[in-house]
């Protein structure tokens, strides 16, 4: 799937279409160059998704869980400031992507051989005039 995000009023809507099409995954990896507003999407995600916490960057806590209203849990994940994969399996990464949650992971290139059999890939780009375009990849 491609979407294109114009303005941020935009971002609720791509919200529910990427949740629509990635429901059967549970870990979801955020690729795209610093700023493209993968930390956004996220946030826009985890509103669609009833979270009743603030939603931030996990940048020097590397992992944030939300509760939903419904008393789910959502993993958020950071893996920017990881020097290696070591410190992922440190902090129980597979055990997060084993539970069954929504695992969100912005940098998960730092952590490919991690990495589960299945998950919802979905890059973000941004042009020149501000739209984002997301596109997405199922992994099964």
């Amino acid at each position: 799937m491609k979407l294109v995000i114009h303005e941020l009023n935009d971002l609720n809507a791509v919200a529910h279409q990427l949740l629509a099409e990635g429901r059967h995954q549970s870990v979801w990896l955020f690729e795209g160059d610093m700023g493209a507003g993968k930390t956004t999407l996220i946030k826009a995600l985890c509103r669609a998704l009833g979270v009743v916490s603030t939603v931030q960057s996990p940048t020097f806590s590397i992992v944030n869980e939300y509760t939903t209203h419904e008393g789910h849990s959502v993993y958020h994940f950071d893996c920017y400031r990881l020097r290696n994969e070591i410190e992922a399996l440190d902090i129980g990464i597979e055990e997060y992507f084993d539970s069954g949650d929504y695992c969100f992971i912005e940098w998960p290139e730092r952590i490919t051989s991690l990495w589960p059999a299945t998950y919802y890939q979905v890059y973000l780009s941004a042009d020149s005039a501000g739209s984002r375009t997301v596109e997405t990849n199922s992994v099964s």
